[in-house]
């Protein structure tokens, strides 16, 4: 496909969007994760533990893995890579396609792109069908200036069912030159 295509493409997609809430990475609202205490408090690979009202050690917490895993996506949006590598290296599930998706996306925006990539098909061999994967992995591919592969991902999305995903039209968004997360 050329540019032009692919132009159009995004154009005729995002028009059949109007109306419909975007969504955001990872879940299922129109922004990003709201700003708590965790990015603007804790450092250091620490969370906020409303319980205890107070920063805590996300490795030796007793807060669940969702908890931790909120915090980790808020530390990745907020820019804080390191830190939302240490929150995920707290959680128990670290062989599920969610912890390794946000590890890839962590690692990749924080100049690892290989290690990156080397997370978001870890995250597919745990869940070929974790369409936000496949959109991370296909963005950092158009980064890469690999389009063709980056199209496959696309194709992927589609195929899969999540054609009116976030996971796609960030993906095509990426692939008609516009900035992606």
């Amino acid at each position: 496909m050329n540019r032009k295509i692919i132009l159009f493409a995004l154009a005729a997609f995002t028009a059949s969007l109007a109306g419909q809430p975007a969504m955001a990475v990872g879940d299922n609202t129109s922004t990003p994760p709201k700003k708590t205490k965790t990015t603007t408090q804790c450092k250091n690979g620490h969370v906020w533990n409303a319980k205890r009202n107070r920063c805590v050690e996300a490795k030796r917490s007793d807060l669940g893995d969702d908890i931790l895993f909120d915090a980790a996506r808020e530390l990745a949006y907020a820019g804080q890579y390191e830190n939302a590598i240490k929150v995920l290296g707290a959680m128990k599930e670290q062989q599920s396609a969610r912890v390794l998706n946000y590890l890839g996306y962590a690692n990749r925006k924080a100049g690892r792109m290989e290690l990156g990539m080397q997370y978001y098909k870890r995250a597919l061999q745990a869940d070929e069908n974790y369409l936000l994967a496949r959109s991370y992995m296909g963005q950092a591919l158009v980064e890469q200036g690999r389009i063709e592969e980056a199209k496959v991902q696309l194709i992927e999305i589609r195929d899969r069912g999540g054609e009116n995903s976030w996971a796609y039209q960030a993906l095509l968004q990426s692939l008609g030159g516009l900035r992606g997360y």
